[in-house]
Parts: structure tokens; C-alpha cells; sequence
């Protein structure tokens, strides 16, 4: 006699759905929880740099870089990506990107300047606003690459650069350089000058060992030297927005001189 709940087997099958249900309300939940995270990565840079703890803040931004592009990663291989989703990833990339190296920047150096700091401070904070709104409405670009300086990469250049030199800024000359690290990444989020985007960048094995041999190079490099690899990372990547623009000039300066040429050539072969 069948019991009031059904068979087993019914009961086994219920509970199969169930238990799929659950697992992928929860994957469903992992991107946002990495994005939870990067927003307190921000608030929390904003906590210690009040206090004027800037050793301490300056890298939660660095580990905020790492979260964000880790929760659009996971998003898409989990293929749970959503509208909402991608609206708090920009609610926190700006708390994150935008509020907190300039909080952080201002308390580390632009204290001297007086209300010229906050005004520079706020100028940052508002490219970073422009930069994540122009991204959300772009459509059919190319991938391969951003154009304007991205916000984490901005914000990790603020920090990499506070990192290194954590004793902060007293004396009004020396301020006016914090200025200037502040302002130009606040001009480049809101250029066209295009930087190298890793969304493609393939994370597969199919450099075997090499990969792993890699990466455990680089994780012995941080560990050893973690204010000079971080500082060379984040100039190489500010560097090679200007390099690739400049290469690319050249690259179609040399197609329009070669195209004349190639013309002539064929045009006189033509005439014998």
C-alpha cells in the first residue's frame, strides 16, 4: 500500500529536483556574493584611510580588482549572468573604483592643497562614474579591448602607487605630484584611448606545466617584492594604452605610404 507521501521512488525524485533546485539558486548567488564582497573591499579602503592607515587600505583595493574580475568570470562560466547582476557590479565597482582611491588619495596626499584636493578628489570620483555608465551602454564593440582606462585599473594605480610610498604627502610641493596621480587616470577613463582587455584571455591548460610553473613564479615574485611588482604591474598596463595607440599610428602611417607605391607599381605593369 502506497504511503500518503507517494512511493519511494516519487519521494527519491521530488527530492533529486529539489536538491537541483537549491544547487543552482545557489550558483546563481556566487557572483553576487564576489561582488559583496568588493564592495566591502571599497568600504573597508575608505574606513582605513580615515584613520590614515594607508598600508592597510591601499591593497583591499588591489583584492577588490582580483573579486571583480572574478565575479563576471564565475557569472559567465556558471552562465548565471543577469541584469541585476550586472547593475550591483557597477554600484560597487564605483564605491570600490571611484569613491574609495579618491578618499584614499585625498587623505594620503592632497590634504595640503585644501579645497583644491576634495575638487580633484571629486573630478576622480565622477570619471569613474562616466567610465562605468559609457561601458554599460556600449554595444557591438570589440572585445579585445576597453576603450578608456578601465576603473579598477585606475583605482590600482592610485593604490599600487600609495602602496609603495605609504608615508603620505605633507608639504604643499610634494602634494601636487599626489595631484597628478590622481588627475591624469581620471583623464584617461574618460578617453578614447583604447587598453587590452583580458575577457578573452583563455585560462586553459594548454601550456601545460609551463602555466603552473608561471604563475608560481609570479606568486614567489609578490611574496618577495609585493610594492615593486604591484607598482610595475599596474604602470605597465597605464603604459600600454599609449604604446598600443602609438604602434597603430605607425602601423597605418606605413599602410598609407605602402598603398601608393603598391598602385604605381601596378599601374606601370599595366601600361609595359
Amino acid at each position: 500500500m502506497e504511503s500518503r507521501h507517494g512511493s519511494p521512488i516519487r519521494l527519491h525524485a521530488f527530492n533529486r529536483a529539489h536538491d537541483r533546485r537549491a544547487l543552482r539558486r545557489g550558483v546563481s548567488l556566487l557572483p553576487s556574493l564576489f561582488t559583496l564582497a568588493n564592495l566591502f573591499c571599497g568600504w573597508a579602503c575608505v574606513v582605513h584611510a580615515m584613520r590614515g592607515e594607508f598600508a592597510t587600505a591601499a591593497p583591499l583595493i588591489g583584492v577588490a580588482v582580483v573579486l571583480d574580475m572574478l565575479d563576471g568570470r564565475i557569472a559567465r562560466m556558471t552562465g548565471t549572468t543577469s541584469d541585476f547582476g550586472v547593475q550591483l557590479d557597477s554600484l560597487a565597482d564605483l564605491i570600490s573604483f571611484g569613491m574609495a582611491p579618491a578618499v584614499l588619495a585625498f587623505q594620503w596626499g592632497l590634504v595640503p592643497l585644501g579645497r583644491m584636493g576634495w575638487a580633484v578628489g571629486f573630478v576622480y570620483l565622477t570619471a569613474a562614474a562616466l567610465r562605468l555608465a559609457r561601458f554599460n551602454i556600449q554595444t557591438n564593440t570589440d572585445k579585445r579591448y576597453f576603450i578608456g582606462l578601465p576603473s579598477p585599473a585606475a583605482a590600482g594605480l592610485v593604490a599600487a602607487t600609495i602602496f609603495y610610498f605609504p608615508e603620505g604627502l605633507t608639504a604643499k610641493p610634494q602634494a601636487w605630484l599626489g595631484l597628478v596621480m590622481l588627475a591624469v587616470p581620471a583623464l584617461l577613463m574618460v578617453s578614447t584611448i583604447r587598453f587590452q582587455s583580458f575577457k578573452s584571455f583563455d585560462l586553459g591548460m594548454q601550456g601545460g606545466y609551463r602555466i603552473l610553473l608561471l604563475v608560481a613564479a609570479f606568486i614567489g615574485l609578490l611574496s618577495t617584492f609585493p610594492h615593486e611588482v604591484l607598482l610595475v604591474i599596474a604602470y605597465s598596463y597605464f603604459a600600454s594604452g599609449f604604446i598600443g595607440t602609438l604602434m597603430s599610428k605607425l602601423k597605418s602611417k606605413n599602410a598609407d605610404t605602402v598603398q601608393p607605391e603598391v598602385l604605381a607599381e601596378k599601374q606601370s605593369r599595366e601600361v609595359s
